[in-house]
């Protein structure tokens, strides 16, 4: 039987680990000796401890998953629109290469739909690790109303989409260009770089207002000319369109 002195003993010196069981918790609760602030304060010391040593205990993970020198290899050309020859790795090769390397680490990974509207979505991945802290990466955008997609497909696709995307972020990870592993590619006569191309890409497509649109925009088209890639810059003004065209139907330009 745990007694009141025997939970008094679990409070740490500084500097020690804390070993604060729930039943000496009760045990302490339960007295009529223990003064309920004092006690309050030691509870939340202890929650603190217990929180920043599994915040460590993340970072090490995290660090032990980025060591594996993972490759993820854009496997899909879009065959049509203005990406048409571009490569990206789809939601399923990006699991493929990252889900084992975090399950190795003691990490795991989930998706939640946090903005669910007719015009907008936003999805929230979360890195979990087994000690118990957790980080989310939040991303949105519309419902992808492409050609011949019913209004599920459209929203489908967005979320797809999204997962996708904010699985790389939360993981600090991008995939590789077919041929150059997405490093300078814009050495190649006039091309930009892939890495280069998705982030310019992806800012103006989920610009949030017609003012970040265009800011996003001019940041693009400079990147491509300085890389001599007119295809860049085409795709770019493509984009920034139908962009723009999105953010007025939805009442945001």
């Amino acid at each position: 039987m745990t007694t009141k002195n025997d939970a008094l003993a679990t409070v740490p010196a500084e500097g020690a680990a804390v070993q604060i069981t729930p039943g000496a918790m009760l045990t302490l609760a339960a007295s009529k000796d223990v003064d309920p602030d004092k006690l309050q304060k030691l509870m939340d010391f202890a929650e603190r401890y217990q929180a920043n040593i599994a915040r460590q205990e993340f970072n090490a993970a995290m660090m032990a998953f980025k060591s594996e020198a993972l490759r993820i290899s854009r496997n899909i050309t879009y065959s049509d629109g203005p990406l048409k020859g571009r490569k990206y790795a789809d939601l399923f090769g990006v699991v493929d290469a990252l889900i084992p390397a975090l399950s190795k680490n003691g990490l795991s990974h989930s998706w939640k739909i946090t903005k669910d509207e007719a015009a907008w979505l936003e999805i929230t991945c979360t890195i979990r690790h087994q000690g118990g802290h957790s980080e989310s990466v939040a991303m949105g955008g519309e419902p992808d109303a492409g050609p011949a997609r019913n209004k599920i497909q459209a929203r489908g696709s967005a979320i797809t989409y999204l997962e996708r995307y904010t699985l790389l972020a939360a993981t600090g990870m991008a995939a590789a260009g077919q041929d150059d592993d997405g490093q300078r590619a814009g050495d190649k006569g006039g091309t930009m770089g892939d890495q280069a191309f998705v982030s310019h890409q992806d800012n103006i497509t989920n610009a949030a207002t017609a003012a970040e649109l265009q800011s996003l925009y001019l940041a693009a088209q400079m990147a491509a000319k300085e890389a001599g890639d007119s295809k860049a810059e085409q795709t770019f003004t493509t984009l920034k369109n139908e962009r723009y065209r999105a953010l007025k139907k939805a009442g945001r330009a």
